[in-house]
């Protein structure tokens, strides 16, 4: 915990937010202003919360809330200030709070996942974060690159997730280093009479595909995924990627994609129908429990020799910008990121740190599992987190679609999702 000289800035902002709502009577349509004040480096300011401060946190239930539960305590504890937690999922948090913010119902401190950080930052629903060199020193770059919007960071980053290669321990000895062995084991194991299949993802979800787009060239905006007036989407590396997916589907999954969901695919890796199969770690604990003597490995290399960049996500605590307390609620979140916080939070719910003392300690590495995850997420990419990227979802799993369902020229499929793309964002930019 940094504890450096007092903030009285941001205090004072709130109380002259709060006469003005007293007079006004109905909530603001804007939030006060609680930004810390400009040209002060705030890793050098001790936060101290705001007198008769108490917060409500959203977050995740299960484990996740447990581990909630326990943060919010010790904070209770070290701080005397009370927590209310509701349990409101992280894909949610957004979307609600664009209705409940404003209204002045919303959580002082909440989760979400970072590719929603550009349509809250422009909905003026986040208050950057208080701390930025500590975490750009102490946590990972993705995390940051993924929560901050125009060198701005917004996030507080608790967890990290990214997709990864499960495999079937009884079914093959080892991970392949390439997919073309890959693809050769697959081909000799597959069976479409008795439902086996070699590998095994959502050839139709761009989530799960853009790993193969990266890997052969293909990108998203370009600066970093910051220039949407530049997409990389139908470049030659993304037709490459095209042409890869047919290849798979003609040597291990000849199905259409509307046959190939996750449930499918979990239902029957769970039955040692599958040797391969692409997802994240949220299947790490539904494959123990039904028995799967399974490993997680990186990506075999493309055949150009690189390795698939999947998109990672990053789960992360803003405060929102429309608080009473954001001297408390920015205490609060950075309490939860501490090292201390999130050790205990891997113990719990064993999700990924993004802070690096913890991505290097002996406890996560020595994970067969999760260090799979952790050695593929050097290749991956964070998802695109402006506004944009709304637009990107749907085209491209249109496109998906027909490349897989059909024989169509991959270019022109591309080229259209492209174009479609190109249309929205002009449209939602006047």
């Amino acid at each position: 915990m940094m504890m450096k000289r007092k903030l009285s800035t941001v205090g004072s902002f709130v109380m002259i937010g709060a006469m003005l709502a007293a007079c006004s009577g109905p909530p603001q349509s804007a939030p006060p202003e609680t930004t810390p004040a400009s040209g002060e480096n705030m890793d050098d300011i001790e936060i101290i919360p705001e007198e008769g401060a108490e917060l409500v946190v959203w977050g995740n239930g299960d484990e996740h809330g447990e581990w909630a539960e326990y943060v919010a305590e010790k904070f209770t504890e070290e701080y005397g200030i009370p927590v209310i937690l509701e349990e409101v999922s992280h894909t949610e948090a957004p979307g609600i709070l664009q209705t409940d913010g404003p209204a002045g119902l919303g959580a002082d401190v909440f989760t979400a996942p970072h590719d929603h950080v550009g349509n809250m930052d422009a909905a003026g629903l986040l208050i950057e974060n208080f701390f930025p060199e500590y975490y750009k020193e102490n946590f990972m770059d993705a995390a940051i690159l993924g929560t901050s919007l125009d060198d701005t960071l917004f996030g507080y980053p608790y967890a990290v997730e990214n997709t990864a290669l499960y495999y079937n321990k009884d079914l093959v000895d080892s991970a392949p280093e390439t997919f073309e062995e890959l693809l050769e084991l697959s081909k000799d194991f597959t069976d479409t009479r008795s439902d086996h299949y070699g590998i095994m993802f959502p050839p139709d979800d761009f989530y799960f595909v853009y790993a193969f787009l990266g890997g052969y060239g293909g990108y998203v905006f370009g600066n970093d995924n910051t220039d949407p007036s530049e997409i990389g989407l139908n470049n030659e590396g993304s037709v490459q990627a095209g042409e890869f997916l047919r290849e798979v589907k003609e040597a291990s999954l000849p199905l259409n994609s509307e046959d190939i969901t996750s449930d499918i695919i979990g239902t029957l890796f769970n039955e040692d129908q599958v040797m391969f199969r692409i997802s994240g770690p949220w299947d790490v604990a539904p494959h123990t429990e039904a028995g799967v003597n399974f490993g997680v490995a990186p990506f075999p290399t493309l055949s150009n020799g690189e390795y698939p960049t999947n998109f990672s996500g990053i789960i992360s605590y803003f405060v929102n910008a429309y608080t009473d307390y954001p001297d408390a609620a920015a205490l609060y979140a950075q309490f939860a990121t501490s090292e201390e916080m999130l050790e205990k939070r891997f113990e719990m719910t064993s999700q990924l740190p993004p802070h690096t003392a913890l991505l290097e300690s002996e406890v996560v590495l020595s994970d067969p599992i999760l260090s799979g995850f952790l050695e593929q997420a050097q290749y991956s990419q964070p998802m695109p987190n402006i506004s944009e990227m709304e637009v990107v979802w749907g085209p491209m799993a249109d496109a998906l679609t027909s490349i897989w369902n059909t024989d169509r020229d991959i270019q022109e499929i591309l080229d259209s999702s492209v174009n479609q793309i190109e249309e929205s964002i002009e449209a939602q930019n006047n």
